[in-house]
């Protein structure tokens, strides 16, 4: 026991000796009235003196709303260093214990509840903290507020304590140590320092209560509003999840019901053709009406690949395209070149879209193929930012605008079903030049290109390749 208290001791000196307080004497007459005068309380600490001492004293008190501040001053000093706050606001500071100085909270004090918070240090010796504030109301009435043992004496581990609004239950009552005059202090402070009045700080428009509150509801809208599209896009993407699965059993069935029969028809149309001689009518019926089938079939075959959710991407468009282009010419003089941009990506290809663009291009090769007289024809594809470009381009003729006859109306319907799906066709032609047509279609349906859906990001494409494929 003899060597823990010998080690306290030592912990003691040197942290600081610790000294206990001693009791505070009766006011003497002239120090009432320097009292009165000045408008103080007694010197509070906490319950002991040591060197390098932290003491940190705290108070609350509320302004009614009905009799407003008319004027308030508040005069402090400590031994010996402080600083002062208001409302977690630090106000002051000071380190002179034989001056007070004397703080206009004026502007600072508005009705309902404040709290005046002292942190103060004590070097060596004796530690005090003496102030006073006077409010003055509009309605004539004075209050005081003075260093009393109405304080708390805050813990030094306590985090934010300047602005709380209530004292804790382990905040124990400041002590007062010393009345005004008593050894060591004055009587008679050196100087009295005023400082300007103190007015609340400037806040910028971001920073008004206005402000703040326009940006919470703002938010709260945004957060309302992302939920209800959060909500639809979910719907949406069942309800295109639910559409692509009937896509596909729809493909399924048509090729495998339909294209079977239609496969069958044909067979049994090429056997009954043996059973009647070469060049009789009856022969001559049936091999139509195998080619008939047969047209048929393809014409499946185009739709199938239409309404299958698993070709609806630009790739695929563009190799079908490829495919189709190859095959209806082989039968043709025309040879077929192909120019289609590398590495073609996988974009999405609305339906509606491609369907109506593949009907136009076949419009072109079908035009090319019946009036160009042309012995090569050039198909380029290539995608262009957040569209889809189709060139077709012969060496045939060519042909003048201005003399084609008003019944021919496969230019205008290429146009117009291009303007319709919000897309464009230009015609490019003269008389022994060729003809050049070049479609422009968005990837997306213009009427739900950005419906329930984030914004694109634009992003520019390389140029087709001059890779050509000569067929």
């Amino acid at each position: 026991a003899g060597g823990v208290l010998a080690g306290f001791l030592l912990v003691q000196t040197v942290a600081g000796e610790i000294r206990e307080l001693t009791k505070p004497t009766e006011l003497t007459p002239e120090a009432e009235k320097v009292i009165a005068e000045l408008g103080v309380g007694s010197w509070i600490w906490t319950t002991n003196f040591a060197e390098k001492q932290i003491c940190r004293v705290w108070r609350s008190f509320s302004l009614p709303a009905t009799n407003h501040v008319k004027h308030a001053t508040l005069r402090i000093t400590a031994d010996n260093l402080y600083r002062l706050y208001l409302d977690g606001r630090e106000i002051g500071e000071g380190a002179n214990w034989k001056s007070l100085t004397e703080y206009d909270l004026t502007f600072l004090l508005t009705p309902g509840t404040h709290v005046l918070a002292v942190e103060a240090l004590n070097d060596g010796l004796e530690g005090g903290i003496l102030l006073g504030m006077r409010i003055q109301f509009s309605k004539g009435e004075d209050r005081q507020i003075v260093s009393d043992d109405s304080w708390r004496v805050v813990p030094n581990h306590i985090r934010r304590w300047q602005s709380k609004s209530s004292a804790q239950p382990d905040w124990p009552k400041a002590t007062i140590v010393a009345v005004v005059g008593q050894s060591p202090w004055w009587l008679h402070p050196v100087n009295t320092i005023n400082t300007l009045p103190l007015r609340p700080p400037d806040l910028r428009f971001w920073q008004t209560g206005w402000f703040l509150t326009a940006i919470l509801m703002l938010c709260g809208v945004m957060l309302a509003w992302s939920i209800r599209l959060a909500a639809k896009l979910a719907v949406q993407t069942r309800a295109q999840n639910l559409l692509e699965v009937e896509r596909a059993r729809i493909a399924r069935d048509i090729h495998d019901d339909l294209g079977a029969a239609l496969t069958q028809l044909v067979l049994q149309g090429e056997v009954a053709q043996t059973e009647f001689p070469e060049r009789s009518p009856a022969r001559d019926q049936l091999r139509q009406l195998c080619e008939r089938a047969r047209d048929v079939s393809h014409a499946l075959d185009e739709v199938v690949w239409a309404v299958n959710s698993k070709r609806d991407t630009l790739r695929d468009f563009s190799s079908y395209l490829c495919k189709y282009a190859q095959t209806f010419l082989s039968t043709t003089p025309i040879r077929c070149r192909l120019d289609v941009q590398p590495n073609m990506p996988a974009s999405v290809f609305d339906l509606p879209v491609r369907r109506g663009l593949l009907l136009a291009v076949k419009e072109a090769l079908n035009n090319a193929a019946k009036h160009s007289e042309a012995t090569e024809l050039f198909l380029r594809v290539y995608q262009d930012r957040e569209d889809v470009v189709v060139v077709v381009a012969d060496n045939g003729r060519g042909f003048d605008s201005a003399a084609l006859s008003d019944d021919r109306n496969g230019l205008d319907n290429m146009t117009q079903r291009l303007n319709d799906l919000g897309g464009s066709c230009r015609i490019d032609s003269g008389s022994g030049s060729g003809c050049r047509v070049e479609f422009k279609m968005p990837l997306a349906h213009p009427a739900g290109r950005h419906a329930l859906s984030w914004s694109r990001f634009w992003k520019k494409n390389p140029a087709p390749s001059s890779v050509t494929e000569i067929i």
